[in-house]
């Protein structure tokens, strides 16, 4: 029986799978966060119009490149994020079986939860501040002008060592709600479909139609989470005094359809993500392991 790979192997192959489903998938990203953030225009203005129109419209007016402002960041936080939260499943997956002695016929959904929550806080907690620098450029692709080090250097002088790590509790609340939709659903969708359907471990149509479900799931549930956090950690300085005001505000203000602004793009985006990151990881997987 061959050795399991080692926990760095683990952590590269999942960073770099994640890395090329953030470069294929970043435009739809950017008009998510432009929508989630239009609110806080003066009341009646709408710069942007459906997931299309964002696209077309930044694209008119500031050019295809600021699509892809915060890709920089965005791959760094791939890498520091996804490395940790996909990576490291399968290990952490294994302690809480142990820990919780699960029954290993069964599907294990509390151990798969208990996995999932804890590699998705443990990601936020290192790697917050990449996410940072990627939202605020997606907001304004000008902040990155003089470069993502620049950013980070920016922020850090005008906010301290908390802007950094603004919004870190509902990112985390976000992460660790999207690693389980992502993830645990990725998992258990899967695990059931080779139970009841024949069809081969390495088969890409088994991967996709996971992948698919996973992504609406993480959409469902994570809406909200995603923009009160967007919104905060874009604010000025002092607009809001915390994150619950943020979201306070959001619905006396906006209503409680604005919890799910840019839900279409959102969608979108997860679900073409998490297909293209399953099956360049479930390929990696085969290849590295």
């Amino acid at each position: 029986m061959s050795l399991p790979p080692s926990i760095p192997v683990q952590l590269l192959t999942a960073g770099t799978a994640a890395c090329i489903a953030d470069m294929v998938t970043f435009p739809l990203d950017t008009a998510k966060v432009r929508l989630q953030i239009q609110g806080e225009q003066e009341k009646g203005f709408r710069k942007y119009r459906g997931l299309t129109g964002t696209i077309i419209t930044i694209a008119r007016q500031e050019g295809f490149q600021a699509l892809y402002g915060g890709l920089s960041a965005g791959l760094q936080r791939q890498m520091c994020f996804s490395s940790i939260r996909l990576g490291l499943y399968e290990s952490v997956k294994t302690f809480y079986a142990s820990l919780l002695e699960d029954n290993p016929g069964s599907l294990q959904i509390g151990t798969r939860i208990c996995a999932g929550l804890t590699t998705g806080g443990l990601a936020v907690l290192l790697a917050h501040p990449t996410h940072v620098v990627k939202v605020r450029g997606q907001a304004d692709s000008s902040r990155l002008s003089t470069g993502t080090l620049n950013a980070y250097r920016a922020i850090y002088c005008e906010e301290g060592i908390r802007g950094l790590w603004k919004g870190a509790v509902p990112n985390m609340g976000r992460i660790s709600i999207v690693n389980v939709a992502e993830v645990v659903v990725y998992d258990v969708v899967k695990d059931t479909l080779l139970r009841y359907v024949a069809v081969p471990r390495e088969d890409v149509r088994l991967h996709f139609g996971s992948a698919v479900i996973a992504g609406f799931a993480a959409t469902l549930v994570a809406s909200p989470v995603d923009v009160v956090k967007t919104r905060y950690i874009n604010s000025p300085k002092n607009r809001y005094r915390g994150v619950i005001d943020c979201a306070i505000r959001m619905r006396q203000q906006e209503g409680f359809l604005a919890f799910y602004k840019g839900f279409v793009p959102s969608f979108s985006r997860l679900v073409s993500w998490n297909v293209v990151m399953w099956i360049t990881y479930e390929q990696l997987k085969i290849i590295v392991f």
